[in-house]
């Protein structure tokens, strides 16, 4: 049955269903770090640059990272690692839901790293032509990053697109979108390597995702573990504090073991400590753009409906 909307003169109210969640507005990472923070932040993305290149050097490598070298010192001394480390499965494990799901969806060709500044992913994966790469980071460190990855030649694919938003900015949301992202279209996001110094941090970069993420899209990273301790007291009660913590964003989580992803490779479990939770997480409500663009139909259809309306008068 064809329903007529009945004239009016009074305009109606936007539906709940189609009102924007609010926008974050506060930086991800913390500008005014002081020396000793700052250091120790450094020396963990060099530590984990390290490990990359240690994995790339074995005779079976995880991976393959040909760029990795040129970020670290001169100086420094590398030996073949025999035992897999966890940040490197979590980085294999990244790249192969990076590839795989877009091969799936010849319409995802927007990917947003959260990292330290140093993930060469832009450089050494084989992305599709009219990827953009948004990639969320320190300044300082992204810049110095990318003036070594040009000085040996490394270049981004062939009519792919890499632009850089500093982690510093106020808006990060505003930021991307000044860059095209758009949240009307699917997306992956990647964090490893943000730093994340508190909860709050975290819950930030969940409502970045949330707000701007097309539903249907991913989220994979790691978290630190003593974060997520610290919140719950015991491992035990970690999965129940990660699923209500995402479903608050409307995300929908699932922890990844590391021994199981190692397992899949066909490898021998990690013999390192574990100081992180590897997760995937998907997007299950709409991101503000479509929102918006629901919003804008529907207001659209209420006002063709009262021209129709006054004529039948």
């Amino acid at each position: 049955m064809k329903l007529f909307p009945i004239a009016t003169c009074l305009p109606r109210p936007t539906p709940c269903f189609l009102l924007a969640s609010n926008k974050t507005t506060n930086p991800i990472f913390n500008c005014k770090l002081n020396n000793v923070e700052a250091h120790r932040f450094i020396q963990s993305a060099l530590h984990r640059a390290a490990l990359r290149f240690q994995e790339t050097l074995r005779p079976d490598p995880l991976f393959t990272d040909p760029y990795i070298r040129c970020l670290l010192p001169l100086d420094i001394e590398m030996d073949v690692i025999q035992n897999l480390h966890k940040h490197c499965l979590a980085t294999k494990f990244i790249d192969d839901k990076l590839i795989t799901s877009m091969q799936k969806n010849d319409g995802l060709r927007q990917i947003v790293f959260l990292t330290d500044g140093m993930d060469t992913r832009p450089y050494r994966l084989n992305w599709p032509v009219s990827t953009v790469l948004f990639d969320i980071s320190p300044d300082r460190i992204f810049s110095q990053s990318i003036q070594k990855l040009e000085e040996v030649g490394a270049k981004i694919p062939r009519r792919c697109l890499l632009l850089h938003v500093p982690s510093e900015t106020s808006d990060i949301q505003e930021a991307l979108r000044s860059k095209g992202y758009n949240g009307t279209r699917s997306s992956l996001w990647v964090l490893q390597g943000l730093p994340v110094v508190t909860l709050s941090n975290f819950q930030d970069i969940l409502s970045i995702v949330s707000a701007l993420a097309m539903k249907g899209s991913f989220i994979f990273g790691e978290l630190p573990s003593w974060l997520v301790e610290t919140e719950t007291g015991t491992k035990s009660t970690t999965t129940a504090w990660m699923d209500k913590l995402f479903v608050s964003h409307g995300l929908k989580v699932e922890i990844v073991e590391y021994d199981e992803v190692a397992r899949d490779l066909g490898k021998e479990s990690s013999s390192s400590d574990c100081k992180s939770i590897l997760f995937a997480a998907e997007q299950l409500q709409f991101s503000d753009d479509q929102m918006e663009l629901w919003r804008r139909e529907f207001q659209r259809i209420e006002e063709e409906g009262d021209e129709d309306g006054f004529e039948e008068l």
